[in-house]
């Protein structure tokens, strides 16, 4: 019986170790290669023939692949322990090499954004095959484009900008420590331990686990309210100021190649919904012997006792529902833990939470995670391994067109939660059921409501800290937005006034959340496609296996999906009540 044990991941597929000769030998490679790259220049005319045009773009690609597969070691390296010196200092090195490499073939991009004429457009995209829909895509972000000096010195400043500043908020955080009680005997926990509490079948452990969590980051909501302003000013000088996109959020929607009317018929369509939860929040309270939900037992499960699992059996678990879904996608993500490509262990200085990272087509993905042996932890594990098999999927493509556009990375991770559900209620009991069920809502919750109105949140922020807002304003505006979110359905602690400095993607990622709203909301109406014609599955497969080749919208209409649609977005919403009053029924 194959045994999976929780780790390090290995880093040899991407890179030898760095200090290794080979390792500085493939670094100088990257240099030599880039500057040969800058010699085509003089080649670049509006009448280069197709086939000289696509040498030299099959050699773009090259070196965006060998960049890419540097730029992830260094930062796996790093995530897995931020408190390493050596890895930040790698970090801040490749980060720089890549800067130089991007700075030397920055004038192919702009030549084709802004020199290239229409009729040779046209003709040259006709013939590159796969980057058909890439090079139609870059010229269309054309109006947003600098002159090349000025695109070189923001390629530069950021590595000592807002990049930094993100790094910074990493090694900062991660440092974090949280004394707290439990049973009677007083604990120091690192963060991935202490948020496990959060589910907890014991009340008293989860207000504890929010209190010392908010306590320490209440306690330096001045330099992560700092950092986040910086990252916001930045995010605004260069969109706004220099290249012209009209809003802050704008700039995430042009990148994902989505339309603001899809994006504000979402986050519309959530907030004109968070009657929904609110009322769910209510009858849990009702389930729980509660008189009002409290922010702090938002999670709480129904069970006394909370089920655990072995890393073995979650992998099992869900290499078992994958298998009854597509022998194809578990074969894909057993690929992962085949080669040695997770890190799901516990340890100071490795960053929290989960994520999937692809550096390359031709790579494995490598997946983190933080497995404490929580059911939830079994949910995240199918979460980021359905985020690989997208990759796996799409692994024909290029380099260029292989990541899907936010608004569809979100949808296999969240499908794959939905099948281990499935597989877990095929044999459940109405007590198990009900605990799957509420769940499921909470899970909702989370990654529907929660992540919009962070998006909300965000939109604010953005336009507050443009006219100076303080920290202490920010922390005000966002307990104003979770006084909005949950009504008069859950009792709110000051405490919470201080939970955005706790969200990464803030930082890290600006107007990312809304990708987990739109993902989550998506996949509820594919998988309803699927439960009702099994076939589906193979268009769903085709979906993710377009990557980053087509236009999302185009690519959703073609399933039936009319995403500028409130309408479509509020299936969504119909079926988290479907599910409210089947858990009803099963109480009674």
């Amino acid at each position: 019986m194959q045994q999976y044990t929780q780790g390090r991941w290995d880093l040899s597929s991407l890179a030898p170790h760095y200090e290794a000769p080979e390792f500085q030998r493939k670094l100088e490679r990257i240099e030599e290669s880039a500057s040969t790259f800058q010699e085509k220049k003089p080649l670049l005319k509006n009448a280069i023939s197709s086939e000289r045009f696509n040498a030299i773009i099959r050699f773009y690609e090259e070196l965006a692949e060998e960049t890419s597969i540097i730029g992830h070691y260094a930062q796996l390296l790093f995530v897995s322990d931020t408190s390493n010196p050596k890895a930040r200092s790698l970090l801040t090195r490749i980060e720089n090499l890549n800067a130089q490499t991007a700075n030397k073939t920055l004038f192919f991009t702009l030549w084709w954004k802004k020199q290239v004429d229409e009729k040779n457009a046209r003709r040259l995209s006709k013939e590159a095959g796969q980057l058909e829909y890439y090079l139609a895509r870059q010229r269309k972000l054309a109006q947003y484009a600098l002159s090349e000096p000025e695109e070189k010195v923001i390629n530069i400043k950021d590595t000592t900008g807002v990049r930094f500043v993100t790094r910074l908020y990493d090694q900062y955080t991660e440092r974090f420590t949280f004394d707290v009680t439990l049973d009677g005997k007083r604990k120091r926990l690192l963060k991935p331990e202490l948020t496990s509490f959060f589910h907890n079948p014991d009340p008293v452990k989860r207000k504890a686990a929010y209190r010392s969590l908010f306590e320490v980051y209440g306690a330096n909501e001045d330099v992560l309210g700092e950092l986040y302003r910086t990252v916001v000013q930045d995010w605004r000088n260069e969109a706004i100021h220099l290249r012209g996109y009209k809003s802050p959020i704008s700039v995430r929607n042009i990148l994902n190649d989505i339309s603001d009317e899809a994006v504000d018929a979402l986050l519309n369509s959530c907030r004109k919904n968070r009657t929904v939860f609110q009322k769910y929040f209510r009858y849990k309270a009702k389930i729980l012997n509660m008189k009002k939900m409290s922010r702090y037992h938002l999670y709480a499960p129904l069970a006394a006792s909370e089920k655990e699992y072995s890393f073995t059996d979650a992998v099992k678990l869900v290499l078992k529902a994958l298998q009854g879904f597509s022998a194809k996608t578990a074969s894909l993500a057993e690929n992962i833990l085949r080669e040695d490509h997770v890190d799901s262990g516990i340890r100071k200085g490795k960053r929290g939470g989960a994520f999937c990272s692809t550096a390359s087509p031709r790579i494995t993905p490598y997946v983190l995670v933080n497995y404490t042996g929580r059911e939830n932890d079994v949910f995240t594990l199918a979460h980021e391994l359905g985020h690989a098999i997208h990759s796996q999927l799409a692994s024909d493509r290029s380099i260029l067109t292989q990541s899907p556009p936010l608004p569809l990375a979100e949808l296999a991770s969240i499908f794959s939660e939905m099948i281990l559900l499935e597989r877990l209620a095929e044999n459940a009991s109405e007590e198990e059921l009900r605990r799957l069920i509420v769940g499921e809502l909470d899970e909702m919750y989370a990654s529907i409501m929660r992540q919009a109105y962070f998006a909300v949140f965000e939109k604010d922020a953005h336009e507050a800290v443009a006219i100076g807002a303080t920290v202490g304003e920010i922390s005000d505006l966002y307990f104003k937005n979770l006084k909005e979110q949950f009504g008069s359905a859950v009792r709110l602690l000051e405490a919470f006034r201080y939970e955005w400095t706790y969200i990464p993607h803030f930082y890290h990622t600006p107007f990312y959340v809304y990708a987990y709203s739109f993902g989550n909301l998506l996949t509820v109406s594919l998988y309803q496609k699927y439960q009702k014609d099994r076939s589906f599955r193979d268009a769903y497969i085709d979906i993710l296996a377009a990557g980053g080749s087509r236009n999302p919208e185009e690519l959703l209409a073609e399933a039936g999906i009319n995403v500028k649609s409130e309408k479509f977005w509020q299936t969504g919403f119909d079926y988290a009540q479907q599910r409210m009053t089947e858990l009803e029924r099963l109480v009674q």
